[in-house]
């Protein structure tokens, strides 16, 4: 492995040590809805934080469990998760992931990723990525 690579690496490995203490799913919805397991919430701050859903600091009383579908309706200003698939269907200010997937329309910020995969229609922003790829 070439130098280059592993210093690539370290820096991306330090950048995303703060998922290892993080929510798994972090959206600052910027007014837009979270629909979690069919489950609709809304609020400023939605996190999913193991199998809590958690809004504007509050614990919601549905936990979740199995595979999470994740589809934020509207435009939030940031999306971060950790792992799994977010769908956005309108545009999102940032996106940040270790190795999960999320899909949106624009992105008017940055994107940073690891090994996750981010499809938008425009990105305006720096993007950076170890071995994800930003399309």
């Amino acid at each position: 492995m070439s130098t280059t690579k592993k210093l690539a690496l370290m820096i991306a490995a330090l950048y995303f040590s703060s998922f290892a203490q993080a929510r798994e799913l972090e959206v600052a919805t910027g007014g837009a809805t979270v629909t979690i397991n069919g489950i609709t919430y809304t609020g400023k701050n939605i996190s999913v934080d193991g199998n809590r859903v958690v809004v504007d600091g509050v614990e919601q009383a549905v936990p979740v469990t199995g595979p999470v579908s994740v589809v934020v309706n509207g435009n939030p200003t940031s999306v971060e998760t950790a792992a799994g698939r977010v769908q956005v269907t309108g545009n999102v200010g940032s996106v940040r992931t270790m190795s999960g997937h999320v899909e949106s329309g624009d992105i008017n910020g940055d994107v940073t990723t690891m090994s996750g995969d981010v499809s938008c229609k425009v990105h305006t922003g720096d993007t950076k990525t170890v071995s994800g790829n930003i399309r």
